[in-house]
């Protein structure tokens, strides 16, 4: 029979040395093994099983910079129209006092012109320069003495502003001197106009009255 200490399990040993194959082996498992760097054990940190990858940079050539599309040329506005020259007011006329005042030849003539010996083209250009020269100096009662052609019948009545022409033997540059008054370079200047009083010159002038200076 065997004894109580034979019968009892042997107590395994709590460290057990290598043996000489086991130190072997080791030194080969271990032999390409490098230490692990103190950020590098951080790192071993996070979850269990989570693989950690270093962040990737993107690289900008990699994705092509798209060229800023060009602004949308507007329509050129269309040209502005040349303004047109505002037209001169049309004669106005004397008021009524005025025109009887010269009907009776007490109207105070202020500068004449006589256009005797000018054709009409002279007398065109003599008359303009009368005209805007005598409103600069502030006058409004101006003469133009026209005389009354080769007609011995040439008259004018005392009618306020209406006279009286013999349509076969007029005065050249008394018939055109109306319708030159009626232009615009003209009637910028001008007011009025009518036949003269006999003692300024009767049916060969006419009173001009200008308008008031600017």
């Amino acid at each position: 029979m065997a004894s109580d200490k034979e019968k009892m399990p042997r107590s395994k040993s709590r460290h057990r040395r290598l043996t000489d194959e086991e130190h072997k082996l080791w030194r080969t498992v271990t032999k390409d093994a490098k230490p692990i760097s103190h950020h590098a054990r951080k790192g071993l940190d996070g979850a269990p099983g989570e693989t950690l990858e270093p962040p990737v940079r993107e690289n900008p050539s990699a994705f092509p910079v798209r060229p800023p599309s060009p602004a949308r040329s507007q329509p050129a506005p269309p040209p502005a129209k040349p303004r047109r020259p505002a037209e001169p007011p049309p004669l106005t006329g004397l008021d009524r006092r005025t025109s009887q005042r010269l009907a009776r030849g007490q109207a105070e003539i202020e500068a004449t012109l006589d256009l005797h010996g000018h054709g009409q083209e002279t007398a065109y250009q003599a008359l303009h320069a009368f005209i805007a020269r005598s409103r600069a100096r502030g006058l409004r009662c101006i003469l133009v003495i026209t005389g009354k052609g080769t007609s011995p019948y040439a008259r004018h009545t005392l009618h306020g502003s209406t006279f009286y022409e013999v349509p076969e033997r007029q005065g050249v540059l008394r018939s055109a001197l109306p319708r030159w008054l009626n232009e615009a370079d003209l009637r910028t200047h001008v007011s009025g106009f009518q036949p003269a009083h006999p003692k300024h010159g009767g049916g060969g002038a006419f009173y001009i009255w200008l308008r008031k200076k600017r």
